[in-house]
């Protein structure tokens, strides 16, 4: 009984355990990411409005297909340009948000 040391929670094991966990984690809504204004999706919350973003740009492409087969060509057209539009503004959004944090940071004074 006195040699089972694998039973034994150490440091080690818990770090290791919560880096496993960390890592299933980010990758848990990774397809995500994609409509997210942040770069990781850490919340539920974060993970909700990046699904109601993706809801909203398939639902955008599939009223373009549409109204492209209604023979609606301007109607189509301005469906597709904004579901072009919506990926790039969520990515103007999230370089925006980094580019304060990282000005954020550097306003910290170094003692801390």
């Amino acid at each position: 009984m006195l040699g089972k040391k694998k039973d034994m929670i150490t440091r080690s094991n818990l770090a290791e355990q919560l880096r496993d966990y960390q890592i299933r984690s980010q990758h848990k809504w990774a397809s995500l990411t994609f409509f997210s204004a942040t770069a990781q999706i850490t919340s539920g919350s974060e993970a909700a409005k990046a699904g109601l973003w993706g809801l909203l740009f398939f639902a955008l492409i599939i009223f373009s297909f549409i109204s492209l087969y209604l023979r609606y060509t301007w109607l189509g057209f301005s469906f597709v340009c904004l579901a072009i539009l919506l990926p790039i503004c969520l990515k103007i959004v999230r370089q925006t948000k980094l580019a304060k944090k990282r000005q954020r940071r550097m306003l910290l004074p170094l003692s801390m």
